[in-house]
């Protein structure tokens, strides 16, 4: 039988009024605890700079949900720490991506051969959650990402965990601004008009859970779902969206 893929891919860390995956808390305790209490929390903090702050941060945020977090910067032998990489991948119960800068994530990713040693262990079976970057590299490509291209990756491969493509921290456009660039929704039609691809608008607050052959649209926001040849449509808080896993 093959093993089911879980994930959960959310627009963001932090939200408005809120501290570091507060809105996301109840959606993250479930994911981590299905399988029962105490889950270990492979983290990768590559999207920043500072990966020692971002691990303790993450840590101490994680420890308050009853699950251990270690994180593969400590294991990836560019800190010269013992232990491999390859060990702290099986050790882990569930695999974190966080946010930050894309292409610094996945420009580390490539470089440190993590990219098909994830994908691998996800295939497998090993839960995934990855915030903003992290839920955007969780994609085919790293094209629908907004931010700025700090370092050059090898290339926009990204892990293809899943077949769409997510475009996070998503903005409606204001009809009452007068900044005349373009809006997030244009970027996507560009993108479309040139790829196949799905692309999911997912607004801040929102998140996407798959379970298998299921996909569930949870937080308190709707997504806005862009298709080829098709006009935008609005899903709501709650939606099934199992339809973009075919």
């Amino acid at each position: 039988m093959t093993p089911m893929k879980r994930l959960l891919l959310i627009s963001n860390s932090t939200l408005h009024g809120s501290g570091y995956l507060d809105h996301a808390e109840a959606e993250i305790r479930s994911f981590l605890h299905q399988g029962g209490a105490g889950a270990r929390v492979l983290f990768f903090p590559y999207a920043l700079k500072d990966r020692d702050g971002y691990a303790a941060r993450a840590r101490a945020r994680l420890a308050a949900m009853g699950s251990a977090l270690e994180s593969m910067h400590e294991h990836d032998g560019a800190s010269g720490a013992a232990g491999s990489a390859a060990e702290a991948l099986d050790r882990a119960d569930v695999l974190f991506v966080g946010g930050g800068n894309t292409f610094r994530l996945l420009d580390c990713l490539h470089r440190l051969g993590l990219v098909a040693a994830i994908r691998r262990r996800v295939e497998q079976g090993k839960p995934y959650i990855g915030s903003s970057a992290g839920a955007i590299v969780a994609c085919p490509t790293l094209k629908t990402t907004k931010d700025m291209p700090v370092v050059q990756p090898p290339c926009f491969d990204a892990l293809d965990l899943v077949p769409f493509q997510i475009s996070p921290h998503y903005l409606d456009p204001d009809p009452a601004s007068t900044h005349m660039g373009e809006t997030q929704e244009e970027r996507i039609l560009q993108y479309i008009e040139e790829n196949e691809a799905v692309v999911v608008g997912l607004r801040e607050g929102s998140m996407l859970r798959v379970e298998g052959p299921s996909v569930r649209l949870a937080g308190r926001m709707a997504a806005r779902i862009f298709e080829k040849g098709l006009a935008p449509v609005e899903a709501p808080p709650g939606a099934n969206l199992d339809r973009l896993l075919h």
